[in-house]
């Protein structure tokens, strides 16, 4: 729940502002104000129009895309003015997208980046000062040992880092209003705490106006002190932060509400479809992963890093097994040995009793059928210019299948996740997240197994969307037997779906229950650090052990 801040005098105002993409309207009459030490929040599913505002707040628009009516205006100055005395992006205003690799080059190491912007919106600066500036803000965004990472490529970054390092190149020129599109969907929940309790103290000592937008209202409840709902590229309404969760006023809002799952208030939990007979589909006995990580500084130096230690477990057929836990945790890595794309060092992974360690070449091809890995990134797990039904037929065509015989196949399972085949010869470009994220799930369903592994899988899509995929999921698993492994850090779709839970922390499984029981009667403090930073509607009955947040160095 959000902090009641005290506003000072209104830094932005936009009235009626229309933005257009030839004669296309993408945005129409949005109007609202914030005031400097407010957080204002802008809820949005996904195509509402959210980039898009916040890109015309930035006065960052798209070639193509201009603003055709209103005024969006800064310290009473259009944001769009010219002349001695227009407003910079970068430094008047910073734009935080959700998106932190993209934002950074890969070959230049992350400090200097920065520096290299700073001194392009502030000249007067020596790079002495901008070095010493920049060396400040990343330990006030508590990035551990600042002097070292300040020379490290993005690549050494964790997700969490990535984003903590895009806050200090948006506030290093001290911008007086911030725009954050979006910045903790890709993180777990507790990183995703320390970046809004960050955010929110930062507001408060330096001062800003800030903008956040998300499709998340859990998230929204837990920093802004009011919130307008965007649809359509409208604000349909705005209110305070709880007075909009208590009393909406449009259906719409109503809607969103109830699709956000709950944690604590439901008594509700997934059936359970395993039968006390069946012998288990997988087992994970005691796998174990190091990785060789080369010291910082050296070249011929290395540190082994246990990535996942002596975990042990057992899917049952039909179940839906959680896994759960923060970046850096193992989880990651357990998936890649779970899908045999990674062999553990020790240990043993078996398939309805085989060691999948026996099998090779075409034989693993022919096993791999039975499980199936589904990816996070709907964007760039599909590639742009392979048309859908290509895509599907992709594992198929890997085992030889006639031509006839593939296309029934392919269009059967369209049919099953809700794609029309008429898309089969489209290219995916135009098509929305959930629908991108069907095609990977009737990529898989198309080879018939009998286990999916579902890794973030759900993270990139609005509730609205999950909501949908959710219950999929659910027709799926009654149709054809489907298992699930649904690796997550979001706890309320992990609560609602899964039976199971077991709960990561530096590589090891420190606690596996049933629903219930993690969730209700966290044995281990690490799943109370966890269940206290998950953002819901719902109140905690947890507090936070500070201590338990922290930062690991491998996914």
């Amino acid at each position: 729940m959000s902090e009641q801040v005290s506003p000072g005098p209104a830094l932005l105002d936009v009235a009626g502002l229309k933005v257009a993409a030839g004669d296309r309207l993408l945005l129409d009459d949005i109007t609202f104000s914030v005031a400097t030490s407010e957080i204002y929040g802008i809820y949005g599913e996904s195509g509402a129009g959210k980039t898009m505002l916040g890109r015309a707040l930035a006065n960052w628009l798209p070639e193509g895309v201009h603003r055709s009516g209103g005024s969006v205006t800064f310290a009473g100055r259009d944001i769009g003015s010219q002349g001695a005395d227009r407003v910079v992006t970068g430094r008047d205003v910073a734009y935080i997208g959700a998106k932190p690799q993209s934002a950074l080059d890969p070959t230049v190491p992350v400090g200097p980046q920065i520096v290299e912007k700073l001194r392009c919106v502030r000249p007067e600066l020596t790079r002495e000062e901008a070095e010493r500036r920049v060396l400040d803000l990343l330990r006030e965004v508590r990035i551990a040992s600042p002097e070292d990472r300040f020379h490290d490529y993005p690549s050494k970054y964790s997700g969490g880092m990535m984003q903590r390092a895009m806050i200090v190149d948006a506030l290093c020129a001290d911008p007086a209003l911030l725009i954050a599109d979006d910045i903790v969907r890709p993180l777990d929940v507790t990183v995703a705490a320390q970046i809004i309790t960050l955010l929110k103290d930062l507001c408060l000592k330096r001062k800003m106006a800030v903008v956040v937008l998300a499709s998340s209202l859990p998230s929204l409840r837990q920093i802004s002190t009011r919130i307008g709902v965007l649809h359509e590229g409208r604000i349909i309404e705005e209110q305070a932060t709880e007075d909009l969760l208590a009393r909406p006023h449009t259906e719409y809002t109503r809607e969103a509400i109830g699709h956000v799952p709950r944690i604590w208030s439901t008594n509700e939990t997934p059936p359970d479809r395993s039968r006390p007979d069946d012998k288990p589909l997988m087992q994970v006995r005691n796998v174990s992963r190091t990785y060789h990580v080369r010291k910082r500084g050296t070249f011929r130096q290395f540190n082994d890093v246990r990535a996942v230690r002596n975990v042990s477990f057992d899917i049952k057929p039909r179940e839906n097994l959680g896994i759960v836990g923060e970046s850096g945790c193992g989880k990651s890595t357990l998936t890649r040995m779970l899908t045999w794309l990674e062999e553990p060092d020790s240990g043993e992974i078996l398939l309805n009793g085989q060691s999948l360690a026996k099998y090779t070449g075409r034989q693993l091809l022919e096993k791999r059928r039975e499980f199936q890995l589904l990816l996070q990134d709907p964007y760039n797990s599909l590639p742009p210019r392979t048309t859908v039904g290509r895509m599907i037929e992709e594992g198929l065509r890997l085992r030889s299948v006639p031509a006839r015989e593939m296309r029934e196949k392919v269009k059967h399972a369209m049919t099953e996740v809700g794609l029309s085949p008429a898309i089969y010869d489209d290219l995916p470009n135009a098509l929305s997240t959930g629908e991108r994220q069907r095609i990977s799930i009737a990529r898989a369903l198309v080879l018939e197994p009998k286990l999916l592994i579902l890794d973030e899988t759900l993270s990139a899509l609005d509730q609205g969307e999950q909501a949908k995929l959710i219950d999929l999921f659910a027709k799926l698993q009654e149709s054809s037997d489907l298992t699930y492994v649904f690796i997550s850090h979001d706890l309320a779709m992990v609560r609602k779906v899964c039976n199971r839970i077991a709960v990561m922390y530096f590589g090891e499984i420190v606690e596996i229950g049933d629903n219930r029981s993690i969730f209700f009667d966290p044995k281990h403090a690490y799943t109370q650090t966890l269940l206290a930073a998950a953002p819901t509607l719902d109140e905690k009955p947890f507090e936070a052990r500070n201590e338990m947040m922290v930062e690991a160095v491998i996914g």
